[in-house]
């Protein structure tokens, strides 16, 4: 070991320390905003006396707020997240999110918002794979057909309204075309908080979706991933639905969002 390398462990390294707050923050999620010690703890695997140290540093400086015997993200933080997202786009700030979740799962990582009866692909990561489903920025694809459809269906009343007043068009053998049907898919959406589809929007392909919010709870937009079901198998699907409802997540803390229902 390095006289520099000594010197650092015995000091502490602040690498170090600053990747342990790390950890902690990243505890708190908007489905669990407020944790217990013992949760932190569990989280981050960190030691009682460690977490307590810190979690008390935390909490001093305002990173932190405490409830009882409970934390959450202070509200210092919210104050200093304001000018790293001001004068962005939306997309912008979306964008760096794609990317991770590209390289996640390999797949064409995609952002949708609805226009009139349409969504439009408006962010991208492209997937580096040869074979791929085409897709690109300013896309456009009816409402009723693919995942990313039946997201912005479902948290969307007057558009799905709206979209049922005319014909459903049949753009493969497995789209949908009865209203019944796409009620009963768009309920399950709501219901399930994330879409899954093969075959809908395109012969072969796959996607799976889920929604962002703002800090109205209002809806974004969707999140999708999208490739050629021979690398997307339902299996596949469902086990990328965790990634996916991660960085949906992220997303809408990242633009200061929360979901339906939340206070």
């Amino acid at each position: 070991m390095s006289v520099s390398d000594a010197s650092a462990k015995a000091n502490g390294n602040p690498l170090l320390v600053l990747g342990k707050i790390t950890s902690i923050l990243d505890a708190f999620s908007l489905s669990k905003p407020v944790l217990q010690l013992a949760d932190i703890r569990e989280f981050t695997g960190m030691p009682t006396s460690t977490v307590q140290r810190l979690v008390t540093n935390l909490t001093s400086q305002g990173f932190l707020d405490r409830e009882g015997d409970a934390y959450r993200i202070g509200m210092r933080m919210a104050y200093w997240a304001a000018p790293a997202t001001r004068g962005m786009e939306v997309v912008d700030i979306l964008s760096p999110l794609l990317k991770t979740l590209r390289d996640t799962t390999g797949e064409t990582a995609c952002f949708f918002k609805a226009e009139q009866h349409y969504r439009v692909c408006v962010a991208m990561a492209d997937t580096h794979h040869a074979l791929r489903r085409e897709m690109h920025l300013g896309k456009i694809v009816p409402l009723h057909a693919g995942s990313a459809g039946r997201v912005l269906l479902a948290w969307s009343p007057e558009l799905m309204e709206a979209v049922l007043r005319d014909p459903l068009e049949s753009i493969t053998d497995y789209t949908i075309t009865s209203s019944e049907e796409l009620e009963a898919a768009v309920k399950k959406t709501h219901a399930d908080g994330f879409a899954i589809t093969v075959g809908e929007r395109e012969d072969g392909a796959s996607g799976l979706s889920a929604p962002v919010f703002d800090s109205a709870a209002g809806l974004v937009g969707a999140v999708t991933i999208s490739g050629p079901t021979l690398r997307m198998p339902l299996e596949t699907c469902e086990a990328w639905v965790e990634p996916l409802l991660a960085t949906a997540e992220h997303m809408t803390r990242l633009i200061g969002g929360r979901f339906p229902g939340e206070s």
